[in-house]
């Protein structure tokens, strides 16, 4: 019996940041903490074969990329917050999917809850689609 494999998959959990993203102005001006939860799909039987880093991608290169987008500058919704690190992941990583999940434990949602969050897939084929889009609407 051949039983098909789905792509390797690298997980980083509860990377945590300290951004001024959100609608309200005082969430601009205050600031608080966001939560990300990041999947790359890619293969790791090279790097599995080799023991090598090179042959996979580097834990702490993924953990201050996601960093420079979360902590950089602010937007409105989480939505484009992750769409953000998707896009700059799956641009500077060999992987051929992405999962990103933003949390936002304080949100100003009335309400009691844990947490609120949004998460995206997308693919390396969607990001070369939307940079060919791009490239047409600039050449029309």
């Amino acid at each position: 019996m051949c039983i098909m494999a789905g792509p390797d998959i690298i997980h980083l959990r509860g990377l945590d940041f300290y951004a001024f993203h959100g609608v309200l102005p005082e969430e601009h001006k205050l600031g608080q903490r966001f939560i990300v939860d990041l999947d790359l799909y890619l293969d790791l039987r090279k790097a599995g074969s080799s023991d090598e880093v090179k042959d996979t991608v580097n834990y702490g290169d993924v953990y201050l990329t996601v960093k420079e987008c979360a902590e950089g500058d602010p937007v409105n919704l989480l939505e484009r917050l992750a769409e953000r690190i998707a896009q700059t992941v799956l641009e500077r990583f060999a992987c051929s999917e992405v999962r990103v999940e933003v949390h936002k434990a304080q949100a100003p949602v009335p309400g009691i809850f844990r947490d609120i969050a949004v998460e995206i897939r997308r693919g390396n084929d969607e990001i070369r689609s939307g940079k060919d889009e791009i490239r047409r609407k600039k050449e029309q």
